[in-house]
């Protein structure tokens, strides 16, 4: 435990807690600043007690880590990726493939409401979750962290089966990407940004699809050498 006055170490650190949740620069509407702050501070609190001054390790690098760590949590916590929405999602395109299976037709909304035993509007909050999945921007930032940006096509770059590498210098070669991801399926998209964008794990994308966490990693494998090869098609 960090044996000092504790309420006004906190107050001391209001400013450095301010600062970390600054970096961590998230391009959504969901969550505002202030309340990612106060979040950030039940993370401060957590490394007061919890801090041991015998560990070689300073306190501002051990508070780094539990606030970031409490604000990433609460994001992911709160995020429209809820498990409910994926597994209607997952639902939906197994009606989808089924419909279109047997009747060698691309499947009409009346078609999968009939099949899923819903109405319009519960599909229409599953079409919400696609369009909010699917839409990738790769020249957002994810994160930006003490001044480094962490954007999609770096993060593609750091597969060793896929080396991109200088691929994303100039302005044509992002757009190719930009394109790319958009000709990839749905569901190739959404483990892009579930990967990607939410930060979540294989092994959380694994249980929120409902499917195996080697089969997600496969995937996620396909998809890259997928869209590296779009990318080089346009490219030429």
């Amino acid at each position: 435990m960090y044996e000092v006055d504790y309420e006004a170490e906190i107050v001391k650190h209001l400013p450095f807690v301010r600062r970390v949740v600054n970096r961590i620069d998230i391009k959504s509407a969901e969550y505002d600043k202030d309340d990612l702050f106060n979040i950030g501070v039940i993370g401060l609190m957590d490394a007061l007690k919890k801090f041991d001054v015998n560990k070689k390790v300073s306190f501002e690098s051990y508070a780094y880590i539990r606030i970031r760590g409490a604000v990433i949590d609460e994001i992911r916590k709160t995020s429209r990726v809820s498990r409910s929405r994926m597994g209607h999602l997952d639902s939906f395109y197994k009606a989808k493939e089924k419909i279109e299976r047997e009747k060698m037709t691309t499947a009409t909304d009346k078609e999968i409401c009939e099949e899923l035993n819903i109405n319009t509007k519960q599909l229409s909050k599953i079409h919400e979750t696609i369009h909010y999945l699917a839409n990738i921007s790769l020249d957002d930032t994810i994160f930006t962290i003490q001044g480094e940006t962490l954007e999609l096509k770096d993060m593609i770059e750091d597969t060793d089966s896929i080396p991109i590498d200088k691929m994303m210098i100039d302005d044509e070669k992002k757009q190719a990407l930009r394109k790319a991801v958009a000709l990839l399926k749905e569901r190739e998209q959404i483990i892009l940004n579930l990967y990607y964008t939410e930060e979540l794990t294989l092994k959380e994308i694994a249980e929120i699809l409902e499917i195996s966490v080697p089969r997600v990693s496969q995937l996620h494998g396909k998809t890259l050498i997928k869209l590296k090869k779009i990318v080089e098609d346009e490219l030429i």
